[in-house]
């Protein structure tokens, strides 16, 4: 008997993603996390992207809005590099926000972890991981001592200095630029104006643009105001010297890089969040190795803010499902592998726009000029722009699936369509809410549901209605959201019952 099904290290918001979907798929998780308590200096300042849409289809993020500042809400810009990406033309912008700092954040997922059952350990650090081919143990150190946990499988959500990855060996090749990134949340002093615009008026140096970016010859320097009171500043500086993401740092260290930067004072009134990091372009060569898995920054750094929680949390719904499959023994062959298939595909895309980033953001001289602009003139027209804000979002993702013949749909997120079923109205997103498979039968297919029911112990199975253009006659939906299976609407005989049998089989075993 071991300790655990899944030792997760780490208890970040991947990590306590990881814990509650685990318990949803009905398996024990243990965190360990070397910090004695919840963090209480914020890392993050929200989430944007995919993930959102996820946690509603979880039926969580009410529950995080209420949290939180406000609401989701569209992104009307957002930097890339040292530019401003404008979604304002689009009726819908692709990406969406919320802001929540990280502390509260990680509180709520805590709590939802907890309520489902998760057993939650502080201040236990693992010194060292090691497998054999039935079990992972790991050593740990903690107020009492020393000891070891044994589990089916473990996971790395510990961070970009991950002790798993390097305990295990995971390869964790790239880059770490010479830059020093840092980062301030503030109020400003009286003697500091703000314009009716929004942008500054300072003493001694003049009006400075909100929502832009300053490039001097020493740096870059951009600000926007998150409320009405407090006003987010950064700043870029080459420094060759590594430092310590986790070292405090002061208010009069920004106020001095801002000086060399802007080469003038910038008066700071209170500090509401302090913090500097250095930009990596790191990804594992795998995912996993055994029984050993890695999950968030401990799997991939990214050179660029605002993306990293999104990917790290989705690679925990991704992960977590397939997971609970093998360890109740009825997972296909291959089905945890698929983890780092779809999970390092994912990571790469992520690394291509932020890598991106860190061209236009790096570049100093006249080429790279005209690089930004010419890059800005693209994005003049939707599609392009639509395309950006997707790729950004994590919200292009098609995951290669096993069919020769594939719908538009098959591989994507699944659209959350309003349904009208015998039992009332309900939505996609609601019927995802418990994290197990569904198919949903939109043409009232007997064929479909009747080929279905040997799972139906493991899929859930509803025939509903959709208002307006019907997108498919059927889909068959993964826990993580995804669409495993269409069954077209402009040609039934290319999805038949043998087929979707062969769908239910290739994702959730033999029934």
């Amino acid at each position: 008997m071991t300790d655990a099904d899944v030792l997760v290290v780490g208890a970040g918001p991947v990590g306590l993603m990881l814990a509650a979907e685990l318990r949803l798929g009905g398996v024990r998780p243990l965190v360990l996390e070397r910090r004695p308590q919840l963090r209480d200096t914020p890392r993050a300042n929200g989430l944007g992207g995919q993930i959102l849409e996820l946690l509603r289809y979880r039926g969580v993020l009410d529950r995080i809005e209420a949290a939180s500042a406000g609401v989701v809400h569209p992104a009307p810009r957002y930097p890339f590099g040292d530019v401003h990406v404008d979604f304002s033309s689009l009726p819908e912008p692709p990406l969406r926000g919320l802001t929540l700092p990280q502390p509260e954040l990680e509180r709520l997922l805590d709590e939802r972890a907890r309520e489902l059952g998760a057993d939650i350990r502080h201040g236990e650090e693992i010194t060292g991981v090691r497998q054999r081919a039935d079990i992972v143990t790991a050593d740990v150190r903690g107020p009492d001592g020393t000891y070891q946990v044994t589990a089916r499988y473990l996971v790395g959500c510990d961070g970009g200095r991950s002790r798993v990855r390097e305990s295990a060996g995971f390869a964790f090749p790239g880059t770490t630029y010479p830059e020093v990134n840092r980062l301030g949340q503030v109020t400003l002093p009286d003697s500091v104006t703000r314009l009716d615009n929004g942008d500054i008026e300072v003493p001694g140096l003049g009006t400075v643009r909100a929502g832009a970016f300053t490039r001097t010859d020493r740096g870059l320097f951009g600000c926007g105001w998150l409320t009405e009171d407090v006003l987010l500043i950064s700043t870029t500086e080459d420094e060759l010297t590594e430092v310590d993401d986790d070292a405090p740092m002061t208010l009069d260290e920004l106020g001095a890089s801002i000086r060399r930067v802007l080469g003038a004072e910038f008066p700071l009134g209170e500090p509401r969040r302090l913090s500097r990091y250095q930009f990596q372009a790191r990804q594992a060569e795998r995912y996993r190795d055994g029984r050993i898995l890695l999950a968030g920054d401990a799997a991939h750094q990214f050179p660029a803010t605002g993306v990293g929680l999104n990917a790290g949390m989705l690679d925990a719904v991704n992960l977590a499902w397939k997971l609970a499959a093998e360890i109740h023994g009825w997972a296909p062959a291959g089905l945890v592998d698929t983890y780092h298939d779809e999970r390092h595909y994912a990571g790469a895309r992520t690394m291509l726009h932020t890598q991106a980033q860190v061209a236009l953001r790096r570049g100093q001289d006249a080429a790279a000029e005209s690089l930004r602009k010419v890059f800005l003139e693209l994005l003049v027209d939707d599609q392009p722009l639509r395309r950006i804000g997707a790729l950004i979002a994590g919200g292009d993702i098609r995951y290669p699936m096993p069919y020769a013949d594939e719908h538009p749909l098959t591989g994507v997120f699944a659209p959350n369509l309003a349904l009208r079923t015998d039992k009332g109205p309900t939505t996609v997103a609601e019927l995802l809410h418990s994290a197990r498979p569904v198919l949903v039968d939109l043409a009232d297919r007997t064929d479909l549901r009747e080929a279905a029911e040997d799972w139906a112990h493991r899929v859930d199975i509803v025939t509903a209605r959709t208002d307006g253009e019907r997108p498919a006659d059927a889909l068959l939906i993964r826990p993580d959201a995804h669409v495993a299976w269409v069954a077209p609407t402009d040609d039934p005989a290319a999805a038949t019952a043998s087929t979707l049998r062969e769908a239910l089989t290739h994702w959730f075993g033999t029934p």
